[in-house]
């Protein structure tokens, strides 16, 4: 029987102060999530989280097993969303296909056995989430023309944007998984400031479209000991149930949140005064 490998392990919110850049890097972001034609997972401590991401470049590409799961299949004791952040692409989930299109989300439910990621134009790009699950909910397909994102924020404070809530208890039902994306209107910087925590969840950015030469500073920490760390393109961070989470680019962009936890209520969060950061 193969080893299973260590989950990623975070520090605990007293050891931030401590951490180098270096260590705050190795510990809370993921540099390479979304490789070409092959697809590894990434797993964490935090809720049991795992995270990847695959560019098919031929072939389909399978949702192979990991010896992480303690299980027979991937998703034998998981759920799993996914979204592309690419081009035109196919998800089959046990001999059923969806056309995934720019910003598509897929939720595959716990017991799906057979997942494969494909591309006839190599230009698909699927990033990928999974937590744990106790039930069993339908693998269920949105469009994001078929969404009704959120529109918040202004120009004056350079944060106006559009959310788009994907898997969430008044979109695709899941077990315990969140889901979804942010797109920033040209000429707005800044996401979710202000900031908050979520004391029942833990959170994953994922920042993508990102353009060449442009970068994304994220920040991160408890609020009276915050740290930042410089992001690129297709890139994500783990953010603890103790920490904010925000960031302010050179240009706009768009990232994927996903959330799991002991709740699925969009705005069960911790708010922080912009004053009482550190």
């Amino acid at each position: 029987m193969a080893t299973p490998f260590k989950p990623m392990s975070s520090p605990r919110a007293a050891e931030m102060a401590t951490l180098s850049p270096e260590a705050l890097r190795r510990s809370f972001l993921i540099e390479n999530v979304i490789s070409d034609g092959k697809l590894s997972m990434t797993f964490t401590d935090l809720d049991r989280l795992a995270l990847g991401g695959v560019r098919p470049v031929g072939t389909a590409v399978s949702l192979a097993n990991d010896p992480e799961t303690g299980a027979e299949f991937f998703l034998q004791r998981r759920e799993l969303g996914i979204l592309n952040v690419g081009g035109k692409g196919t998800v089959t989930v046990d001999g059923k296909s969806f056309e995934m299109g720019a910003q598509d989300c897929l939720y595959v439910g716990m017991g799906a056995k057979d997942v494969k990621f494909d591309s006839a134009d190599r230009s698909a790009k699927f990033f990928l989430m999974s937590c744990p699950a106790h039930a069993t909910y339908p693998t269920t397909h949105i469009r994001k023309e078929d969404a009704k994102p959120l529109a918040l924020g202004s120009q004056a404070t350079a944060n106006q944007r559009k959310i788009y809530q994907y898997i969430h208890p008044a979109g695709i039902k899941s077990c315990q998984l969140v889901m979804g994306f942010t797109e920033l209107a040209e000429g707005s910087v800044w996401n979710t400031m202000p900031p908050h925590t979520h004391s029942r969840r833990t959170e994953i950015y994922f920042y993508f479209d990102v353009p060449e030469n442009q970068i994304v500073a994220h920040f991160m920490g408890p609020p009276d000991c915050t740290r930042h760390m410089f992001v690129h393109n297709e890139q994500a961070v783990l953010s603890p149930s103790w920490s904010i989470h925000s960031g302010c680019g050179t240009q706009a962009y768009r990232f994927i949140w996903a959330m799991a936890g002991e709740n699925q209520v969009f705005n069960d969060m911790d708010a922080v005064n912009p004053r009482e950061l550190r």
